[in-house]
């Protein structure tokens, strides 16, 4: 079976005790079940420490929905990379549309994170899309690898294995979003594979995960998970209630075997 990333992201959700009672359950179905999936969650600020703890020891990483690029300084509500580091993340997830969107983060922003990342021994997600408007007018694949080469910028080769891209075109996510087709988000994922052996050496690229995130749920996942260029499925609200997420993995895992 080939290695398959499957994310639950929570977004803005989730008090401590909702988190805490979601870790439990998640905790004990990957005890009795063992899935042969490659987990991971990535809840609020406020529930990372708790979710972490839960968690450990188990084959499921957690990670943060964002970080600054520094380690400390005088950057008032902002969360360094030592603080996500030291309540458990493993990973930290960058460039979502929405903190491009909503909050103004820039290409050259995202790349000062996934570097301080990779500087700490966090794993960076990059989360990189086109808008509607890109995709109408065929320039989704250059603006995808205009991302992709700002967001890897200076980044050494060594830390290649860290690296995981996911592709989520904000036209595909939130409540008014469309899941892309999966055709169209295997080709897609098909041209940043190629854009990263540009970047790296092939060796390099090779180790690098490349995800599908946008309005996957159980009825579609499965029809993500058969593709060959789609290493991973990052769900968002459909995965908030617990019992949802595990029938997405059991949905994955019977296409896999």
């Amino acid at each position: 079976m080939r290695k398959f990333w499957l994310g639950s992201g929570w977004k803005m959700h989730k008090t401590i005790s909702e988190s805490l009672s979601y870790a439990k359950y998640i905790k004990n179905y990957t005890i009795n079940n063992k899935p042969s999936l490659s987990l991971f969650i990535v809840p609020p600020f406020t529930s990372l420490y708790v979710v972490s703890k839960t968690l450990q020891g188990t084959s499921i990483l957690v990670g943060a929905q964002n970080m600054h690029w520094e380690d400390s300084g005088p950057y008032t509500g902002e969360i360094s990379p030592l603080m996500i580091k030291d309540c458990g993340a493993e990973i930290v997830e960058l460039g979502h549309s929405e903190r491009r969107t909503l909050f103004g983060e820039t290409d050259l922003m995202v790349n000062k994170k996934v570097l301080s990342a990779l500087r700490n021994g966090i794993r960076p997600l990059i989360c990189v899309g086109d808008t509607f408007t890109e995709k109408n007018i065929s320039k989704a694949e250059s603006f995808v690898e205009n991302q992709l080469k700002i967001a890897l910028q200076n980044v050494p080769k060594e830390y290649g294995s860290l690296i995981m891209i996911a592709y989520e075109p904000s036209w595909a996510i939130g409540i008014d979003g469309t899941a892309a087709n999966p055709d169209y988000v295997n080709h897609m994922l098909s041209f940043i594979k190629d854009t990263l052996h540009k970047i790296f050496d092939d060796q390099v690229a090779e180790l690098i995960p490349t995800l599908y995130g946008g309005s996957v749920n159980l009825q579609n996942a499965s029809r993500y998970a058969e593709k060959p260029n789609i290493d991973g499925l990052f769900v968002g609200r459909a995965s908030l209630e617990v019992k949802n997420f595990i029938e997405i993995i059991k949905s994955v895992e019977s296409i896999l075997v």
